[in-house]
């Protein structure tokens, strides 16, 4: 047993360490790529001795292996996220506010006008809310790849003015794409972003197609606005120092978790839905933050966006967040039955 744990450790480590060579490339394509291959060399002639002869004479090649292992060690947790890379234009530039009492002023809110090619037209503004006028908190996910994993977003609704989403995600430089193997790496560095609804929730469900879910969810007012004032310490942090963005412990929904128990007056159980992503709605019914009046097939149902709004080409802002509320409110007078007979929306899996 103990030659079986000492062999998958073995293994495991140098995959690892492999894994981050290769995706950080710290001596250039080339050359990293060699001390990769010379590093599995080592690694695979360490346990084949150890496997087949059990030399307690070898420890000298142990003892080479755990001190390469403990420079890599040091070498990746020595690397620090940064504030100063060439970022893509849509994590460009950090959210920063000015607060008075109820009263907070957010520079960089972000309102592209999206292109159904991809392409954008930038738009940052400045944005005053009073956070006595909340008036709603709602959950938004939006599935790319499966059921069990969707990018959650945050919107809160307002008395006296357009509703302002916030979206946890990584802040991608020019050249890269999002890689979930990377996000485990420290490949990118973690982003917040304010934006106006129709940009940050349009070009999920329009430009990317991913399939989006508007979920209402019940926080009393105390819990809004706390939950609002989580995202401003949130952005405090990110100016304060650059953090790394992780797949798993670090991630749209599990910093989500880690605000909204904050504000909770009670402690909420862990669950492996905070990590497969997509059933994150299912676990806030669970926990009553959704009516109860409808069951899950029914919220996904009714919170499914994507037939309403797939065929807009130009929409106003405030209509849009109107439109993709249809069916969701909580009140006796909602409108359910028209956005569901749409004929693509039969053939969806819902997650």
């Amino acid at each position: 047993m103990l030659h079986f744990i000492f062999s998958l450790g073995v293994v495991l480590s140098s995959i690892w360490l492999s894994m981050a060579l290769w995706i950080h490339q710290p001596l250039g394509w080339l050359m990293s790529r060699v001390l990769i291959g010379t590093w599995l060399a080592f690694t695979l002639s360490i346990l084949g001795i150890y496997i087949t002869q059990h030399l307690l004479s070898r420890n000298q090649d142990i003892l080479v292996y755990l001190l390469g292992f403990t420079l890599g060690l040091f070498w990746y947790f020595g690397m620090d996220a940064k504030q100063d890379r060439d970022w893509n234009p849509e994590v460009a530039r950090m959210l920063h506010y000015e607060q008075v009492q109820d009263q907070v002023t957010l520079h960089n809110v972000r309102n592209f006008d999206w292109h159904a090619d991809g392409r954008y037209t930038e738009r940052w503004e400045t944005r005053q809310f009073n956070l006595k006028q909340i008036t709603g908190v709602n959950i938004i996910t939006s599935y790319w790849m499966g059921p069990k994993i969707a990018h959650t977003l945050v919107s809160f609704d307002f008395a006296d003015q357009a509703p302002l989403a916030f979206s946890i995600e990584i802040r991608k430089e020019k050249h890269e794409e999002f890689s979930a193997i990377g996000g485990f790496f420290r490949q990118y560095e973690l982003s917040l972003v304010a934006a106006d609804e129709k940009d940050i929730i349009y070009t999920r469900s329009n430009i990317r197609g991913e399939q989006v879910y508007f979920f209402p969810i019940q926080l009393n007012p105390q819990e809004a606005q706390a939950l609002f004032q989580e995202y401003l310490h949130k952005a405090d942090a990110l100016a304060a120092k650059a953090h790394w963005y992780n797949t798993l412990t670090s991630n749209c929904t599990t910093l989500l978790f880690d605000m909204i128990q904050a504000v909770s007056q009670k402690r909420f159980p862990a669950d492996y839905r905070l990590f497969a992503s997509g059933y994150l709605p299912n676990y806030l019914y669970d926990l009553h933050a959704l009516d109860h009046r409808w069951d899950m097939q029914t919220w996904y149902q009714r919170a499914h966006i994507n037939p309403r709004v797939e065929n807009l080409k130009d929409i106003h802002s405030q209509d849009f967040s109107a439109l993709i509320r249809q069916g969701v409110q909580l009140d006796s007078s909602a409108n359910i039955s028209t956005p569901y007979s749409h004929p693509t929306y039969q053939n969806k899996v819902l997650p």
